[in-house]
């Protein structure tokens, strides 16, 4: 009961950036701010309504900006998304210090505290990741404004449902229904994503990505992961896939692996939603189904998965991210 306890209290915490404060949202970051900074987002219904430029609702998000000491010039950036819990300082927070350790600024988006949601990890249809996708791509217009920031080398990390939003942004429909110009990420980092249902088009940034999965994750498998990893590279993005054998959902994280009864999981779907002609199929038949996709959806999901940390994936997992991200960031990709 005690893990249970810990486990519902992390998925509920709330974020810092929550605390915003009551200045306008910013436009740019042409004045070289840092800290908590309010900007103006789309939130979309879901991912069609994204991809087709119909968003009209709008939310004022924050995020937190956090600048290399002493550097000088423009130097590379990192956008941080985070999961299905909201912000927590062990994971999202720390590696924003962990990059700033590296000379890299890092922006932690926080989707969840300014529209009032607590955590989606039981009801995902609170709030769309499509949202989330929006605030990620909206952060990257922002910071390309900022002066300590090289535009050309922004990247995106992303933990579970961030995760996704690291995978979604390599898709040009998205990108270019938030951004007007050739501003994109750089690289994608995508912590356990959630890969069953692939989101495809024949456009894509084609930026290095890479996907860090547990072997043993019931929440969202590693093994659709791999296979969209796969189907990424077929078009043309670099894309490398690392599996930590003996680790669960969450694996970076220190508590101990527990499952948990209400988490919903959408391990047994297998959709494959297409952003080109916003069809939608079953992906191993080639089914469509886009009439009926809600019906599909809503019975393929379930309740129930494991979450918690491996040590041998806590041990591993900062040096490959940081290995990658200096690859590509700083040495100019």
């Amino acid at each position: 009961m005690k893990i249970l306890a810990l486990i519902v209290l992390v998925l509920c915490a709330v974020p810092d950036a929550r605390a915003a404060d009551d200045k306008a949202p910013a436009g740019n970051l042409a004045d070289g701010r840092s800290g908590v900074i309010r900007f103006e987002s789309l939130t979309p219904s879901g991912y069609f309504q994204l991809a087709r430029k119909e968003t009209t609702r709008t939310s004022v998000v924050a995020g937190t900006l956090t600048l290399p000491p002493g550097a000088a010039g423009r130097g590379p950036a990192m956008i941080i998304s985070h999961g299905s819990g909201g912000i927590l300082e062990s994971r999202e927070l720390w590696w924003a210090d962990q990059f700033a350790r590296m000379g890299i600024a890092a922006f932690v988006v926080d989707s969840f505290g300014p529209r009032n949601v607590a955590q989606t990890a039981t009801d995902q249809s609170q709030l769309s990741t499509a949202v989330n996708v929006a605030d990620a791509l909206v952060a990257l217009k922002l910071l390309a404004t900022h002066p300590r920031i090289d535009p050309a080398r922004i990247g995106v990390l992303g933990f579970s449902k961030g995760g996704q939003v690291a995978l979604y942004t390599e898709l040009e429909p998205f990108r270019q229904a938030v951004v007007a110009d050739d501003t994109r990420f750089a690289l994608h980092v995508a912590f356990y994503p959630y890969c069953s249902d692939w989101y495809m088009s024949e456009r894509l940034t084609k930026a290095p990505m890479l996907l860090l999965l547990g072997g043993q994750d019931d929440y969202t498998p590693a093994g659709p992961c791999r296979d969209y990893a796969a189907w990424f590279k077929s078009k043309g993005a670099e894309t490398t896939v690392i599996v930590y054998p003996n680790a669960y959902h969450d694996f970076d994280s220190s508590r101990r692996p527990a499952f948990v009864r209400d988490l919903v999981t959408g391990k047994n779907c297998d959709g494959a939603i297409d952003l080109d002609r916003f069809t939608v199929a079953i992906r191993p038949t080639g089914e469509d189904i886009t009439t009926r996709a809600t019906t599909y959806l809503r019975n393929c999901l379930s309740r129930g998965a494991t979450v918690g940390g491996d040590d041998e994936a806590r041990r591993r997992t900062p040096e490959d991210v940081k290995g990658f991200v200096k690859r590509v960031l700083q040495s100019g990709g």
